[in-house]
């Protein structure tokens, strides 16, 4: 293939030099000209294992070839690509300067030149918000193609997961691809791109893709400064902190795994509050400043009424709702700090008529700190539990799933379920 790379920074130099090394053809176009100068005398512009003995090779091949402005490049390119940065802007925003300038440039020589052919496929691999394809990208290829824009481009966000020291490597072995579309289907310049690469594949709509990187980048940074709390919790009361993480890694089955960061319901139950407070506390108390956990309960709380806004969205006051879970986890009795106990209450306030489907609560049979949380939530629980017959035929205005009790039910009709339990 014949692939255009713009901007020869540290993501768009180590594409090019690894695209070379597949055989393809590769244009790196960047407004700096000592940097082009320096690639063509085959200088790398970065520091990073590999890539200027890979540089060298491509050169020596014919394959590498470094300029500053497009002029004919785009010609039977399959490819391209766009590199160019996306510097943090005061208020954390992005700047999207560099981005429009280089979209604009890509449209005017598609202009000038128009494709007979397949579209040209562009790959945006700068990282920007979710909706910059729709409302900034699109629309200048529409402003300068008008209703050749469809025949001579086809856009595709492609996010990239490199790391410094170890960039060549994660090229060829990275730990997904994710590819956005328009209609979320191939593309086929991409899947020639990669088709030597073994990794997951993730063929998505554009905004799925936009956001790959900030929530995996954002998750890195959770675990980093997750790590560091429990870290000086640990130096503060004389544990090793090393033995303390030796033993949370080796859980594969709930600690490192996706159990618990599946988007979905509120967390809760007799043990995620109580041992976060404690946490809380133990670090207050040697002075740990555990920023981050101080927020768990809040971010929580926030993710709750946000539940309920949505069980809501629609419903007049008086409208007949089943709730369909009580307990915590479906198949139990734990009522404890459940949320689904609070959305009940929240429900109730807001004038709804609430039912309740959960066979495994028994309100007679409830003991303990079970008991008295329960009644102090929701004292009116015997009136709420309604049986199977009940819960199929009685007919309301929504039926609201909070865990898999619902699988026990058959709704005659599946539209007026709203799944609080996963977020999709």
């Amino acid at each position: 293939m014949k692939v255009v790379i713009f901007g020869l920074g540290y993501v768009g130099f180590t594409a090019a030099c690894c695209i070379a090394s597949q055989g393809h053809q590769v244009i790196g176009i960047d407004v700096s000209r000592s940097k082009v100068e320096a690639i063509n005398k085959g200088e790398a512009p970065i520091v990073e294992p590999q890539v200027s003995d890979m540089l060298q090779d491509g050169l020596a091949k014919g394959l590498i070839e470094a300029r500053t402005q497009i002029g004919d490049a785009l010609e039977e390119a399959d490819l391209g690509i766009v590199c160019v940065g996306t510097p943090s802007a005061a208020d954390g925003s992005h700047n999207m300067g560099y981005v429009a300038d280089v979209s604009r440039q890509i449209a005017q020589a598609l202009q000038q030149a128009p494709r007979s052919g397949r579209p040209l496929s562009v790959a945006y691999r700068s990282t920007f918000r979710p909706g910059t394809v729709e409302e900034l990208v699109w629309p200048i290829f529409t402003s300068s193609l008008q209703e050749t824009a469809s025949s001579q481009v086809s856009v595709v966000y492609n996010p990239e997961f490199l790391r410094e020291g170890s960039a060549v490597q994660d090229y060829f072995e990275p730990p997904k691809i994710v590819i956005g579309t328009r209609n979320g289907e191939p593309d086929p310049a991409m899947l020639a791109l990669n088709e030597d690469i073994k990794a997951p594949v993730f063929t998505v709509g554009y905004r799925e893709a936009e956001i790959t990187k900030f929530v995996d980048n954002t998750w890195h940074a959770v675990k980093v400064a997750f790590a560091n709390e429990v870290g000086r919790t640990c130096l503060s009361l004389g544990i090793s902190a090393r033995q303390v993480h030796e033993i949370f890694v080796s859980d594969t089955k709930l600690n490192i795994s996706p159990y618990y960061t599946r988007p979905g319901g509120a967390f809760g139950g007799s043990c995620l509050p109580k041992d976060v407070r404690a946490l809380q506390h133990i670090g207050a108390d040697v002075g740990a400043n555990l920023h981050l956990v101080d927020s768990l309960l809040r971010s929580n709380e926030a993710h709750k009424h946000r539940l309920f806004e949505y069980a809501m969205a629609g419903l007049e006051p008086g409208a007949k709702v089943l709730m369909v879970g009580l307990a915590f986890k479906a198949g139990t009795d734990d009522l404890r700090e459940s949320p689904n106990v609070d959305l009940a209450r929240k429900l109730l306030g807001a004038g709804i008529a609430l039912d309740i489907f959960d066979p495994a609560v028994n309100a007679d049979m409830l003991v303990g700190a079970n008991l008295g949380y329960t009644y102090s939530q929701l004292p009116q629980i015997n009136q709420l539990l309604v049986d199977q017959s009940t819960a199929e035929s009685k007919g309301y205005a929504r039926v609201l799933v909070n865990n898999a009790t619902i699988d026990m039910l058959d709704i005659p009709e599946p539209a007026l379920i709203r799944d609080l339990g996963s977020i999709t």
